[in-house]
């Protein structure tokens, strides 16, 4: 393992300095956020700290060749299945790739020509974009490869900018909610009661980071109903400045991993994530917010531009409004769109 932690510090460095040379800022930040999970010292970690937590649920593919899955030097999480000629490719944001597998699962049974064939990938709704902008073309260290989507899925807001960009076609659809919840471990250790206790010296937190995750501006949204501009301030400057706050480098999957390593104390996230967690048996707890300080979040899909299976993207965003689609979010803790005004 010597030599593997070596190779690993070589390539990270490697890759911050292509990032920094505007090698690309998905190279940059999923690099960073992968080899410096594969980076971080195992020994004494409880099993589930390092993901892909699914165990492989999440891959849809049925002929899956070679099975080479090193979890801290070998791990793509949000990528699943086979990107060489996909018959429906979702880019959807990260935030509830546990859904993901029961939801195709669901959707393979009803569309049987499709079983193997859907490829997804669940990174921040904001990269999911710089992706599109691309042409669909992602580097991941030495490995890069194209993947023209059919939809696209995200946060109201994003859907609606990424349909006027010019990057997605038709009316966005709305089709589930969530609200958001501070995550702490198991048996809150540093006695969280609130967001207010987010701003105290000394609480180290991992927070989500509003350069490429939209539910950073509903988190200052909620901080600031909770303890106005200056407990945004110190969560989100003061805290970052001083190291107390780490922001995720990818998204808020980092969250509850910072929590399992004692890095952090407190963050907040959607509750379906924190909810999931506690669902798989990792010692992750969290503390709700009152509702007159939280946010919703509505999430909605729409079909790329030029999307090489139209008709294929049309029925995934059909099912995802379907009775049996809304099941399955409901059991994972979100809701149905109700035609909240709330994004």
């Amino acid at each position: 393992m010597v030599s593997i932690s070596r190779w690993i510090g070589a390539a990270t460095g490697a890759r911050r300095t292509l990032a920094k040379a505007g090698a690309g800022l998905l190279l940059g930040l999923m690099a960073q956020c992968l080899m410096g999970t594969a980076m971080a010292d195992t020994a004494g970690q409880a099993p589930g700290v390092y993901p892909p937590w699914s165990s492989g649920a999440n891959n849809p593919v049925q002929s899956r060749g070679l099975e080479f899955t090193v979890p801290e030097v070998d791990n793509l999480p949000d990528l699943h299945g086979n990107p060489v000629n996909p018959e429906l490719s979702i880019f959807v944001g990260g935030n509830y790739f546990f859904v993901m597998a029961p939801l195709v699962h669901a959707f393979e049974q009803s569309h049987p020509a499709l079983k193997g064939k859907i490829y997804y990938e669940t990174l921040p709704p904001g990269l999911l974009v710089e992706q599109l902008r691309h042409g669909g073309t992602i580097t991941i260290g030495n490995m890069t490869w194209t993947v023209h989507a059919d939809v696209y899925a995200g946060g109201l807001r994003r859907v609606e900018s990424t349909i006027r960009e010019g990057l997605a076609t038709g009316a966005a659809v709305p089709y589930a909610t969530n609200t958001l919840t501070i995550m702490v471990p198991k048996g809150n250790p540093a006695h969280i009661t609130s967001l207010n206790d987010l701003g105290k010296p000394g609480i180290r937190l991992v927070m989500p980071n509003p350069a490429f995750e939209g539910v950073g501006r509903q988190i200052k949204e909620s901080l600031a109903k909770a303890g106005g501009q200056a407990l945004v301030k110190a969560v989100y400057e003061t805290k970052v400045r001083n190291g107390e706050t780490h922001l995720t480098h990818i998204h808020h999957r980092q969250s509850p991993m910072y929590l399992m390593q004692g890095k952090a104390q407190a963050g907040v996230t959607w509750q379906s994530e924190a909810a999931f967690q506690a669902m798989i048996g990792n010692p992750i707890s969290h503390v709700a917010i009152p509702e007159e300080q939280n946010a919703t979040g509505i999430y909605a899909a729409a079909v790329v531009k030029g999307a090489p299976h139209p008709e294929a993207a049309q029925q995934w965003i059909e099912f995802l409004t379907s009775r049996e689609a809304q099941e399955i979010f409901k059991r994972y803790g979100f809701k149905s769109y109700s035609g909240s005004k709330a994004k």
